[in-house]
């Protein structure tokens, strides 16, 4: 009874497909949902990453700051009158740090006749400077109470006279000084001795406060 049983069973089973091709089916069907199931997975964690990623760099930290480039200084110029004898007398404006040199060839070099013998080439210049270019045979400017040579930038006057050692006909070269004064100083130092600073060249009788001022820087000791 139970083999007749267990007979019926199998054909049953075979009938409907339990353990047939049907079954076999179902088991790949429920074999790629899971698989579909598992790439799904895969690919939302990946872009969730990917999304992480983007957002770190798109943040900046808190409190910076972005550096700009400076603009550059402009660079500082002065304005020079140069005249006498050179190819083009004129105002010429310089930049840099420019030499008498630099004048002369802003005014086109120089032209026949001309003598630089006084000049200091190597002199700095300062804005609003005159730079006077002499002829062969001309006269030296006279240095003014500042110190400084009309028509002459100040680099090219002469080297001060030494009261200590000049003579009485050197010192008849200064601004405001004649026979009697530069006798007088000779006389001064010979009696009293070397001066030991310009300043004291007002012991001289004849010498004062404002006729002082005007040989300040001329001379030395």
């Amino acid at each position: 009874m139970a083999q007749v049983r267990a007979r019926g069973a199998r054909r049953l089973a075979g009938r409907y497909g339990i353990l047939g091709r049907p079954a076999v089916a179902v088991a790949l069907v429920a074999l790629l949902v899971v698989g579909v199931g598992a790439l799904a997975w895969v690919a939302a964690g990946q872009r969730g990453l990917v999304v992480e990623r983007v957002d770190e760099v798109a943040e900046e930290p808190a409190g910076a700051t972005v550096e700009s480039e400076e603009p550059a200084e402009p660079e500082p110029t002065l304005v020079v009158y140069v005249d006498g004898a050179v190819a083009a007398p004129g105002v010429y404006e310089l930049s840099g740090a420019p030499r008498v040199n630099d004048a002369l060839v802003a005014a086109g070099g120089l032209s026949e006749g001309a003598d630089v013998s006084s000049l200091n080439l190597a002199a700095a210049l300062r804005d609003g400077e005159k730079v006077h270019v002499p002829v062969e045979g001309e006269a030296a400017p006279v240095a003014d109470a500042t110190g400084s040579a009309d028509g002459v930038a100040e680099s090219a006057v002469a080297a001060p006279v030494n009261l200590n050692t000049a003579s009485a006909e050197e010192l008849q070269e200064l601004p405001g000084v004649g026979e009697a004064t530069a006798r007088a100083i000779v006389e001064d130092r010979a009696a009293h001795g070397p001066f030991t600073a310009p300043e004291d060249l007002m012991r001289v009788s004849g010498i004062g406060e404002k006729k002082y001022a005007k040989l300040e820087g001329r001379i030395c000791v």
